[in-house]
């Protein structure tokens, strides 16, 4: 045996049943902690991280075009770099998280040309996207 660091007394050392019960509640834990929504532990992880990115990348494309908001040539500009950089990010992953980060880069295509008018429009819409990317971690 490992020598313990507590010196233990009669009646507190681990008996052979409760050792087992130890080592299967430890394993039922494992096993909880690697199947969530996304598939694995490490799934769901890289679900928060995409949702959190596209929300960085939304976030930066609104700030670029509400410095002036009526420089089409500026929102086009920021519409590709948005578009590029979900597209790159949606290459990272797989199923409905890249789905939904695909569908979020086609609505940031649509912008490339300035269109004031999408614009209103495609804003209204980007809660929807970022649901539809948080609703696909879980």
């Amino acid at each position: 045996m490992f020598p313990s660091f507590v010196e233990t007394t009669e009646g507190q050392e681990m008996t052979p049943p409760r050792r087992r019960l130890a080592v299967a509640a430890a394993t039922l834990t494992l096993a909880v902690l690697t199947s969530t929504g996304c598939g694995a532990l490490g799934q769901a992880v890289d679900c928060n991280t995409a949702a959190n990115e596209a929300t960085k990348i939304m976030n930066e494309w609104t700030t670029t075009i509400t410095k002036d908001a009526t420089d089409t040539k500026a929102i086009g500009t920021a519409s590709k770099d948005a578009a590029s950089k979900t597209k790159e990010l949606a290459g990272k992953y797989d199923g409905e998280v890249a789905a939904a980060l695909n569908d979020l880069a086609a609505g940031f295509e649509t912008l490339e040309k300035g269109d004031l008018a999408e614009v209103s429009s495609f804003t209204g819409k980007m809660q929807g996207f970022s649901t539809k990317i948080t609703s696909a971690c879980s």
